[in-house]
């Protein structure tokens, strides 16, 4: 059996089931790879806009749900769903709870330094509260990028090149997406100051991070599109962002460490067995 990774919490969020876009396969393979106490999925797990709008549900995406559900009934793992903008569905059903699954609006994460607060964080997005219409509208203008993002890494990738993000590109030279950003990290740094936290945890605008916004511990578990980035916490109170190519780095070393181990044990067994002499008959 494969060692698992143990981990306090995991926090991951926008992984958009339903979209063609979602990286449900490799979300899989990091869950299955960890073992954890209490899995956060911060919002827009499920894309219900995308499922409304004619999004396809795959068996990649029924494969993440029976994954979640397993780690419940098989590693005993709490599970924590809040609500986003893409599954605001929920919202005339909140709060449930069915024994170890709780689907709330937020979640206070206790830790030794402190009170964490999580968040999806499409609140403090002032397109998305404001007018729903447009936030739709840009929701599509996103997955128009995406399939030109696709046609344009299938082009990369056949003169040998690698993955390349428009989107990623976008948010960094646009002076207008740079300070959007700014400003929604600003008020959920106010927010969770205002509500005693020592940090907070979000996810909404597929931009990770980790790093402190004066006295507050910020932390953005970015998105399952494109950053493929989580939020692990090793030891109560330490966190830090994992990326989907670390964890595969990790899983590769890992692989071959258990390949030597093995080479090893086989070449140790082979010298421990006696070797047999043909045995010498007397000559008649």
């Amino acid at each position: 059996m494969k060692e698992k990774t143990e981990y306090e919490s995991i926090f991951i969020s926008d992984v958009h089931l339903g979209t063609k876009d979602s990286k449900a396969e490799e979300v899989i393979e990091f869950l299955k790879a960890s073992r954890c106490k209490r899995l956060i999925l911060n919002g827009d797990i499920v894309d219900g806009w995308a499922l409304k709008g004619g999004g396809k549900w795959r068996d990649s995406h029924t494969k993440f749900v029976r994954t979640v559900l397993k780690k419940m009934e098989k590693e005993d793992t709490e599970v924590i769903y809040l609500r986003g903008n893409h599954d605001d569905i929920l919202e005339r059903f909140l709060p449930i709870a069915f024994d170890k699954l709780v689907i709330e609006h937020e979640y206070v994460h206790e830790t030794p330094k402190g009170k964490y607060l999580v968040v999806h964080g499409d609140g403090f997005d002032s397109v998305t509260t404001s007018c729903k219409a447009i936030a739709v509208l840009g929701s599509y203008g996103y997955e128009v990028l995406l399939r030109l993002n696709r046609f344009y890494n299938r082009w990369r990738a056949w003169r040998g090149k690698g993955y390349y993000s428009l989107s990623k590109d976008i948010k960094a030279r646009v002076k207008s997406a740079i300070s959007f950003v700014d400003r929604y990290e600003d008020q959920l740094h106010h927010f969770a100051r205002a509500r005693g936290c020592a940090g907070i945890i979000c996810g909404h605008i597929h931009t990770a991070a980790d790093k402190m916004l004066g006295d507050v511990h910020y932390l953005n578990s970015g998105d399952w599109v494109e950053s493929l980035t989580a939020i692990v916490e090793k030891e109560p109170g330490e966190f830090s962002l994992l990326s989907y190519e670390d964890f595969s780095r990790d899983q590769a070393v890992r692989r071959e460490e258990r390949r030597r181990e093995k080479a090893g044990k086989v070449g140790a067994n082979e010298e421990m067995e006696p070797r047999l002499r043909p045995v010498e008959t007397a000559a008649a």
